[in-house]
C-alpha cells in the first residue's frame, strides 16, 4: 500500500459550523500531524462528527479554513479531496459481493481491471478477508463487515482516513480485538487518521492524541496519559476515566498554616504544592477530583480519612470497584479483587491528598 498519506496533515483555522443559531463546531483551531492517529472524543452532540464531515466536504464551514496538506479545501468537492470515510453502519452495498464492494471506488475511477484486482487482493490479505471476497454482506458477520468497510476505504490509498465510530456496532470482545488491529494497520499504512468516538476507554487505547470536545468547543488536546493525569477542567476530569473521577464539593478554610477543604461529612487538605496558588486565587469554593485508584482502605483513622458504607461491590476481574456512601457523599474506589467485602460493610478510606485535582467550583477550570 502507498504511504502517500504520511506526507499530509490536516489543519483547522478558526473553523465554525452553525446550524441555524446553534454552533455545532465553534472556532476550532487544530493541527492533525502528518501520519497521526487523532481521536475526537466527546458526548453526543459535541461536534466531533460534524468536524470530520467538514474535513470530508460533506458539510461546508460557516467560517474559517480547512487545509489538507497545504491545500485549502473549503471549496473543493468531496470527490477531489482524496479522503476516505468509514461510517458507523459500514454502508455496504447489499447486492454486491465483498470483492465488488471493496473495488467499487476504483471502478468508479475507471482504473484498469488488473490494477483493481491487485489492490483489492492486497487489501483483503492485509485484513484477513480473502476467503470472503465472493460473499455478500448478509453472509458475513459484523466484524467481517467492518473489515470490508475498512478495505473499501484503504483500497483508494487516501491522503486521510476519517472513521466515525466504526466499532460501535460490534460486540465487546471483537471490539477490543479490532482496536488492536486498527492501531497496527494505521501504523503500517502511516496514513493521517481522524477517529470519532464517544467511548473514552476506546480513545485511551488507540490514539496518539485525544481532542476532547463539548458543545462544539475543544476542551483539551493531549496524549491519553496527559488528559488522564492532568485534566484542564472539571468536564474533562469527569469524562476521562472509567469509573469516572470522584468530584467532591468543598469550602476552603485556613487551619494551622494549612488549607483545609471542608466537605461536610469530612475534611481533607490542599496539597502543599498547591497552597500558594490557592491562596493567591482567593477562591473559597472548590471541586476536588480524585481517581478511584487514589482511594485506599486503611485500618485506622488519620489525616484525610473518612468512614464509609459500601453500597455496591462490583468485581471486574483484575479490580473490584466499591461504590460507597461517606456521610451522604458518594465515592467510588478501586481495590484489590482479593479483598473480601460485601454490601453494607463499613470501611475507612484514605484519600491521597497528593493526587488531588482542584477546580474552581464556579467555572470548572483547573487550579494549579
Amino acid at each position: 500500500m502507498s504511504r502517500q498519506g504520511s506526507e499530509l496533515r490536516v489543519v483547522y483555522e478558526h473553523v465554525t459550523k452553525k446550524f441555524g443559531e446553534v454552533a455545532a463546531v465553534d472556532d476550532l483551531n487544530l493541527e492533525v500531524k502528518s501520519g497521526e492517529f487523532l481521536i475526537l472524543l466527546g458526548p453526543s452532540g459535541c461536534g466531533k462528527t460534524t468536524t470530520i464531515r467538514l474535513t470530508a466536504g460533506l458539510e461546508n464551514p460557516t467560517g474559517g479554513k480547512v487545509y489538507i496538506g497545504d491545500r485549502l479545501v473549503n471549496d473543493i468537492p468531496p470527490r477531489d479531496r482524496n479522503v476516505a470515510m468509514v461510517f458507523q453502519d459500514y454502508a455496504l452495498y447489499p447486492h454486491l459481493t465483498v470483492y465488488q464492494n471493496i473495488s467499487f471506488p476504483l471502478r468508479v475511477r475507471k482504473m484498469l481491471r488488473s490494477e483493481i484486482d491487485e489492490r483489492v487482493r492486497k487489501v483483503a490479505e492485509m485484513l484477513r478477508i480473502t476467503e470472503l471476497l465472493q460473499r455478500k454482506p448478509k453472509e458475513i458477520s459484523g466484524g467481517q463487515a467492518q473489515r470490508v468497510a475498512l478495505g473499501r476505504a484503504m483500497v483508494r490509498e487516501p491522503s486521510v482516513f476519517l472513521l466515525d465510530e466504526p466499532l460501535s456496532n460490534i460486540d465487546a470482545k471483537l471490539r477490543i480485538e479490532m482496536r488492536a488491529e486498527l492501531v497496527k494497520l494505521q501504523r503500517e499504512l502511516g496514513t493521517t487518521t481522524i477517529y470519532v468516538t464517544h467511548d473514552q476507554e476506546e480513545a485511551m487505547t488507540i490514539g496518539h492524541r485525544i481532542v476532547i470536545m463539548n458543545k462544539g468547543v475543544v476542551q483539551q488536546v493531549g496524549s491519553p496519559l496527559e488528559v488522564y493525569d492532568y485534566p484542564k477542567s472539571a468536564f474533562v476530569a469527569r469524562f476521562i476515566g472509567s469509573p469516572a473521577m470522584n468530584m467532591l464539593e468543598g469550602n476552603l478554610k485556613e487551619k494551622d498554616g494549612e488549607i483545609a477543604i471542608d466537605m461536610g461529612a469530612f475534611v481533607c487538605f490542599v496539597p502543599e504544592s498547591l497552597r500558594n496558588v490557592v491562596r493567591e486565587s482567593n477562591i473559597s469554593e472548590v471541586m476536588v477530583g480524585i481517581r478511584p485508584e487514589e482511594i485506599t482502605i486503611v485500618g485506622e483513622g488519620g489525616r484525610s480519612t473518612v468512614e464509609a458504607k459500601i453500597d455496591v461491590v462490583e468485581p471486574v476481574g483484575s479490580d473490584t470497584y466499591l461504590y460507597l456512601d461517606a456521610g451522604g457523599t458518594a465515592l467510588v474506589a478501586r481495590t484489590d479483587p482479593h479483598i473480601r467485602l460485601t454490601t453494607g460493610d463499613k470501611v475507612r478510606l484514605l484519600l491521597h491528598e497528593e493526587r488531588f485535582h482542584l477546580f474552581n467550583k464556579k467555572d470548572g477550570t483547573r487550579i494549579d
